[in-house]
């Protein structure tokens, strides 16, 4: 049962990190979303984002972080998508800013990381 009360607490302090928006799903330009990201966080860990099969406002991207690795299907919308408790928005110059969702597993309580990516 703690366990399951744990997982909403964390969903709902994680609400934050979403803000909705009202705008429709738009084709992008695949060439400004293909390819590595890669930088830092405020933490010192570093990260990579691969993003790939960028067709409309779908994409396949592949996230790695200290020995973390996701894949997931993401939908673009407002130069930003999702994956996992990592939200990737597009920036100008070829960067990108990067926030993520970290839980502490011994206190329960989740702090977010920043970090800006550059293309490679």
């Amino acid at each position: 049962m703690g366990d399951i009360l744990s997982a909403i607490a964390t969903g709902y302090s994680q609400a934050g990190l979403l803000n909705p928006s009202r705008t429709p799903y738009k084709n992008v330009d695949p060439e400004a979303y293909k390819g590595t990201w890669s930088g830092t966080y405020s933490n010192t860990k570093k990260f990579a984002i691969t993003v790939s099969n960028v067709e409309g406002f779908r994409a396949q991207v592949k996230y790695q972080s200290e020995g973390t690795i996701k894949y997931q299907s993401v939908l673009i919308k407002d130069n930003s998508f999702r994956i996992g408790d990592t939200k990737f928005t597009l920036g100008s110059n070829g960067s990108a800013s990067i926030r993520t969702a970290v839980t502490d597993p011994v206190t329960n309580q989740v702090s977010l990381v920043q970090g800006t990516a550059k293309r490679s």
